[in-house]
């Protein structure tokens, strides 16, 4: 009896041990222990479906064809499986906003509902909101959100929209009615028992990028502060793996995997925040960059899909943080097969949109750039508002003077060698991509005194550490000192040669946007006997048809 006890007690011991060495093996503690994650993200897609002409770099160097829906839903689907450590539930795929709003006509032309569906067939589960996003208001991001048709254009495509199934988050956009965040602050989600929160958020500066009637009662509230008022609360849940989805971003002037004289906003939201957030995943300012930011990864993943951020964590559930993390942002290339789901998507809104798109409404004799010169102007620039002056000069249509373009509102060239048939022609839907946002001309009295405010307004950008050179039109001149202090660096202000009176009443002419204070030019709120004009695309298209061909080296160009 004795000696059966004595090797059962052994045999005891032995399993035992065996299991500890087992437990406490790196195999065993890998298996265990740790739990492998991936994120895919984008950022500023902008309802960008088609490739067209998009490369990756955007411009110089040498450029290779890069991003389109169809390629970019193909390379999201080969990430998801390329780890076999990393179990398909425990990849979750994001974006840090702008995912529509500035788009081409394929999906502007049917309110971003394009943009949504396919965005929805490539697996999108959280989106940040950009300042994009409320480009036509409010109202119509929660309807993109819920679904249903627009409520005047109805669903121009014949079929019901659905809305976006993947969810929006919106931690520091606050509806005043009730102190409440708009959409979600935030998701939890839970990958083999531990749980990781993806906060989402847009810029604080968004009420001085969109038109201020479509987000009356939203307040947009500090990113930093809006972060960690909330790391309580989480902390409450047990979750100590935190993302951060911000729309606001850096400047990079290294390689699109690097982050080399990293500066801009990102970098101070980033260092404001309590060290518990891992990991911020930003765009806005269409960059691309992999940084290391106080300690902290830090993503951007440049702009119109052609790139996505793939980035693996690992997370510990003994402590239930994030052990480690890495990144790689890759090129969305067209050495893959196009996605046949999306293929559908674009064909079927290529084919309503194609009729528009492809009409001839002029001709231009070389390349029209937005690229300004040493004095911040640009020959496209000066030739849309010389556009919009012609459409509202004369006494019926507003009495205009002068005219003057945000440059955000400029969205690419004009190329002569373009996808037309005939070099030169100029059709609806490069002038639409030009500018695609469909805002009213604004006609409006301002006093000289007001005109010289607008101007020193250009100046004033600390946000972003960036001029905001108005683009104008044939006739209006004035001179600036960039060495004088802010507010008297504007002077010579004149109009057809003749210098303005500071005391006297005078027309111009904005778009709608800067009507609204857009940009920070708060000063047009204040203009009188406002008209309201026709869009700036159309004033643009009528311009095309009558003074075609145009040259860059047109009287005000």
């Amino acid at each position: 009896m004795m000696r059966k006890f004595l090797m059962r007690r052994f045999l005891l011991v032995a399993v035992i041990s065996l299991f500890v060495v087992l437990y406490f093996s790196p195999f065993a503690l890998s298996k265990s222990t740790l739990v492998n994650i991936k994120i895919l993200a984008i950022n500023d897609f902008h309802g960008n479906l088609e490739a067209g002409n998009l490369t990756f770099p955007p411009s110089a160097g040498d450029r290779i064809p890069a991003g389109g829906v169809e390629y970019l839903a193909t390379h999201i689907k080969k990430l998801r499986v390329v780890n076999p450590q990393i179990k398909p539930q425990n990849t979750v795929t994001v974006s840090a906003g702008d995912t529509v709003g500035a788009s081409p006509l394929i999906s502007a032309l049917f309110h971003d509902e394009p943009a949504i569906e396919a965005l929805n067939a490539l697996g999108l589960e959280l989106n940040a909101l950009g300042n994009h996003e409320f480009d036509e208001g409010a109202e119509e991001l929660y309807r993109k959100q819920k679904g249903g048709c627009h409520p005047v254009d109805g669903c121009r495509d014949g079929d019901d929209f659905g809305g976006a199934k993947f969810k929006f988050l919106a931690a520091n956009v606050i509806d005043s009615r009730n102190n409440k965040p708009i959409f979600p602050a935030y998701q939890v989600r839970n990958f083999d028992g531990i749980k990781m929160a993806f906060i989402g958020m847009t810029l604080k500066g968004t009420p001085n990028l969109v038109s201020s009637s479509g987000i009356v009662g939203l307040e947009f509230k500090d990113e930093a502060a809006t972060v960690n008022a909330l790391i309580p609360e989480l902390k409450k849940q047990g979750i100590k793996a935190i993302a951060v989805i911000l729309h606001e971003g850096g400047l990079n002037t290294g390689n699109y995997n690097g982050c080399e004289g990293i500066s801009g906003a990102i970098v101070d939201i980033v260092k404001q925040t309590d060290p518990e957030v891992d990991l911020f995943i930003t765009g806005h300012t269409h960059q691309a960059y992999n940084c290391q930011i106080d300690r902290r990864l830090v993503t951007s993943a440049s702009f119109y899909g052609r790139l996505v951020s793939d980035i693996d964590v690992t997370l510990d559930r003994g402590t239930g943080d994030v052990a480690s993390m890495r990144a790689n942002n890759v090129v969305v290339t067209h050495d893959v097969p196009k996605d046949p789901a999306l293929t559908q998507i674009v064909r079927k809104y290529k084919a309503i949109a194609d009729p528009l798109v492809n009409r001839a409404i002029g001709s231009i004799t070389a390349d029209i750039t937005r690229t300004p010169d040493r004095n911040g102007t640009s020959p496209l620039g000066r030739m849309i508002a010389d556009a919009q002056l012609a459409a509202t000069a004369e006494d019926s249509n507003g009495s205009a003077v002068a005219a003057f373009i945000n440059p955000g509102g400029i969205r690419t060239d004009l190329s002569y060698s373009s996808e037309s048939e005939v070099k030169g022609v100029v059709t609806y839907g490069q002038a639409f991509a030009v500018q695609p946002f469909r805002n009213r001309l604004v006609t409006m009295t301002l006093t000289g005194k007001q005109i010289k405010q607008l101007l020193e307004s250009q100046f004033d950008n600390p946000r972003l550490g960036q001029n905001r050179i108005l683009q104008v039109s044939q006739g209006f001149t004035y001179n600036y000192n960039n060495s004088v202090a802010l507010g008297d660096r504007i002077s010579d202000i004149a109009i057809a040669g003749i210098v303005i009176n500071m005391d006297r009443d005078y027309r111009i002419t904005v778009n709608s946007y800067l009507a609204d204070g857009g940009d920070n030019f708060a000063v047009l709120k204040e203009g009188r006997d406002r008209l309201i004009g026709v869009l700036d695309i159309e004033a643009l298209e009528a311009y095309f048809k009558m003074r075609s061909p145009i040259s860059p080296n047109s009287p005000n160009n």
